[in-house]
């Protein structure tokens, strides 16, 4: 038998590969082998988060009525696929369009349209009276209550427009070049390709079923490829020794960016704000030489186009009580919803006058300690929203009569814990958050000059601050003597 010989370069060569292919293990049960584990879950993120926040911070300066969005199929009309890994493109176009709209905020409602084969379900058992909901209802004057939730129809409410579409093009390799060149059996390559998609969306009046405004969008979707390699002989012993890259921007996450500017567009276009300019500023910044060094701002809406005005005139539902029961003695009627309590908005917000919104750090003057801490506030904001809620505006009051007196207090704003933008986003809506309390403070008699920013977290800062269960801190501010 034939005696394998191992040299030591070949030694050493197995010992760095073996290195450069371990990735981290975890052993998750003790009965179990360890198995790899990667990086955390997170959100999904896009490039243009910030303009989401830009465009709904315009649509609540302008204070127009919430509009009912609902969306439709955005299927992938490209027709690539292949028997091994199945569709090129995402399946999942109209997911897409529903989690941008919801990147917005509260200054849209997303009605569902697109798969509603529950709510049909119940709907379908109600009408049956077979739906319960643990409790006894009384439906008919002077007869036993019933175990079935009576229902008399308009509980669900109409949409006022609807989006739909799809992706149109996928254009593999549409430009490559690259190299490669070897001397001796040991040489180098490098390539470079190209390729795009395309998406075609469009808003619908849902009442009049007229288009209002169609989108079509492409993105090119770049990919690079390294490599170097040896093969020779060494005495007896064969070197064939291969070292490379290649790395691709994800293209499914392209699909879902431009899904996403061409939302930005549709709902710019039906409620008047120049979505336009937030997506331009997200663009400047960029490719701006010192987009490394400064935080990026939203840039605001400069030149606000008039709404496109629907052929019929649109009467916005309120939002519906759940259903409750019919009083004995009285004969079956529908239930009329009540006007839903929102929070205290603020008092005025500073109007969309320039590309650029003053950063807050320069419109409040940084805590001077001159301040007499008697007490130290907690006002909470709920997930996403820089309006003033029901439980902060009691502590407001509160503070008002201390500061009448002539005292200097301290006070916190808190979100939920649930609630993590990117740093950016988070920036921007701390921003509001805190034009809003100055502005209400302002509007009880308390001179902005008094009011300061003792603690804000930094534009690139990720992370958060927990405060109590349930909440994280997002500013610390102070009302001076």
């Amino acid at each position: 038998m034939r005696r394998m010989h191992f040299t030591p370069l070949a030694l050493c060569l197995m010992l760095a590969l073996a290195g450069c292919t371990s990735l981290p293990t975890e052993k998750l049960a003790v009965d179990e082998d360890p198995v790899v584990v990667g990086s955390s879950v997170r959100r999904n993120f896009t490039p243009l988060e910030p303009a989401f926040a830009c465009l709904a911070n315009g649509l609540r300066q302008k204070k127009r009525p919430v509009v009912s969005i609902a969306v439709g199929d955005v299927k992938d009309y490209t027709g690539k696929y292949n028997q091994t890994e199945g569709n090129a493109i995402t399946q999942g176009g109209a997911l897409m369009v529903y989690s941008a709209l919801g990147k917005l905020g509260d200054v849209v409602r997303v009605q569902e349209r697109f798969d509603t084969r529950i709510a049909e379900l119940e709907l379908a058992y109600a009408d049956r009276r077979q739906l319960g909901d643990g409790r006894v209802h009384s439906v008919d004057a002077g007869k036993q209550p019933v175990p079935w939730v009576p229902y008399f129809g308009g509980s669900i409410l109409r949409s006022d427009y609807y989006i739909i579409g799809g992706i149109t093009e996928v254009n593999y390799n549409i430009q490559s070049g690259g190299f490669e060149a070897s001397v001796s059996l040991v040489g180098g390559k490098r390539r470079t390709y190209t390729m795009n998609i395309g998406v075609d969306l469009r808003i619908i009046d849902t009442q009049t079923l007229v288009v209002l405004k169609t989108v079509s969008m492409q993105k090119q979707i770049k990919g690079d490829e390294v490599g170097v390699g040896v093969y020779r002989f060494f005495g007896n012993d064969l070197l064939d020794l291969t070292v490379g890259s290649k790395s691709q921007e994800p293209l499914q996450l392209g699909v879902r960016t431009t899904i996403e500017q061409s939302v930005l567009e549709l709902i710019g276009a039906i409620s008047g704000v120049d979505a336009d300019s937030c997506v331009t500023g997200v663009l400047e910044h960029k490719y701006s030489p010192t987009a490394t060094q400064q935080p990026a701002q939203p840039m605001l809406p400069e030149r606000p186009t008039e709404p496109i005005a629907p052929p019929a005139p649109k009467v916005l539902a309120e939002p519906a009580l759940p259903l409750q029961a019919a009083e004995p003695g009285a004969a079956p009627v529908p239930q009329v919803p009540a006007a839903p309590a929102e929070p205290v908005a603020p008092a005025a917000l500073a109007p969309v006058a320039d590309a650029t919104p003053m950063p807050v750090d320069a419109m409040l003057p940084q805590h001077s300690g001159a301040a007499v801490q008697v007490a130290v506030f907690e006002l909470p904001y709920e997930s996403g929203s820089a309006a003033i809620t029901p439980a902060a505006l009691a502590q407001i009051e509160t503070m008002v009569a201390l500061v009448g007196t002539g005292k200097g207090l301290t006070f916190k704003l808190l979100a939920r814990d649930t609630e993590n933008f990117p740093p950016l986003q988070a920036y921007e809506l701390t921003s509001q958050r805190v034009r809003a309390i100055t502005d209400l403070l302002g509007s009880r008699g308390i001179n902005p000059a008094r009011i300061s920013v003792v603690w804000r977290p930094d534009p690139s800062n990720a992370g958060i601050r927990h405060e109590g269960a349930g909440y994280q801190l997002i500013a610390s501010m102070a009302i001076d003597r």
